[in-house]
């Protein structure tokens, strides 16, 4: 596993994200459309992929889900899918959708976002850790990175 340092993929990936936020919204015009994960938090060091945060009501999920595969996005399998949440993956570029009910408990990818926006401590604890993580396996990744996400959102 390789991370960036942030200006070596934030330009690009708020380019693209500008570019996919304007398609999801023409397809889905109510959805909350937002720029989450590293790539939207300053200073943050990534593999250099983006995530895409649409927050649509509940009786809008599952359309929300079929229309954003029209912009060449597949729904990911080895993820949480649960009838609040759905990550698309796109077949074109490095990034991911995640599809989120309105209300629902995974608002919370835009309160981690937040606190490291707001405290760059934080944010350098998080590269800090990524950088412990060269070497390991996707899965051994995932669960420090869990670890970490799940204490940020438990500060209060």
């Amino acid at each position: 596993m390789q991370f960036f340092s942030a200006h070596q993929y934030q330009p690009a990936c708020k380019q693209l994200f500008e570019d996919y936020k304007n398609k999801i919204l023409q397809l889905t015009p109510f959805a909350i459309v937002e720029h989450i994960g590293s790539s939207a938090i300053p200073n943050a060091i990534s593999k250099g992929d983006l995530d895409i945060y649409v927050e649509v009501p509940a009786h809008h999920f599952l359309d929300t889900i079929e229309k954003l595969q029209q912009l060449n996005f597949k729904e990911k399998l080895d993820t949480l899918r649960t009838d609040q949440l759905c990550m698309l993956e796109s077949q074109l570029h490095d990034a991911a959708l995640q599809i989120v009910v309105t209300g629902s408990e995974f608002c919370n990818f835009l309160i981690f976002r937040d606190r490291l926006r707001n405290a760059p401590n934080l944010t350098e604890q998080y590269n800090q850790l990524k950088q412990r993580c060269v070497g390991f396996s996707q899965d051994q990744y995932r669960e420090i990175k869990a670890d970490f996400i799940q204490s940020i959102l438990a500060l209060d």
